[in-house]
């Protein structure tokens, strides 16, 4: 399975990384919306783990580009602020399949990337 890492701090971002390979998925990391962009351009993610406050661009625009050049891909918003904790972020994104803590375990995020690509 090949999965978009789009985290700013970019420690956090190989972290994760690291433990999708050792599940056996293919793991990109990119750190801002420009890059993101390049590589849904090139490739197809089922499952993109986007940090919804990027330092270099929008999550918002990340996520709607995923939607438009790949209807099928479902996105995993990552967060530490209280931004969208009402829920909104699933009214604003049509590709939205979660939305949890940054600090959320990475097993967690591991069985939430194979169960929603079940589901792409």
């Amino acid at each position: 399975m090949n999965v978009l890492i789009v985290q700013n701090d970019a420690k956090l971002g190989q972290f994760w990384q690291r433990h999708l390979q050792r599940h056996d998925h293919v793991a990109d990391v990119v750190q801002d919306q420009d890059s993101a962009i390049v590589r849904l351009q090139e490739q197809f993610y089922p499952i993109i783990i986007l940090d919804v406050v990027l330092d270099g661009g929008s999550a918002i625009a990340v996520a709607d580009y995923a939607s438009f050049r790949h209807p099928d891909a479902r996105v995993i918003f990552v967060t530490n602020t209280s931004f969208f904790s009402d829920g909104s972020i699933f009214q604003l994104c049509a590709n939205a399949c979660a939305f949890v803590p940054i600090a959320t375990q990475p097993e967690d995020l591991a069985a939430m990337v194979e169960h929603y690509a079940k589901t792409a």
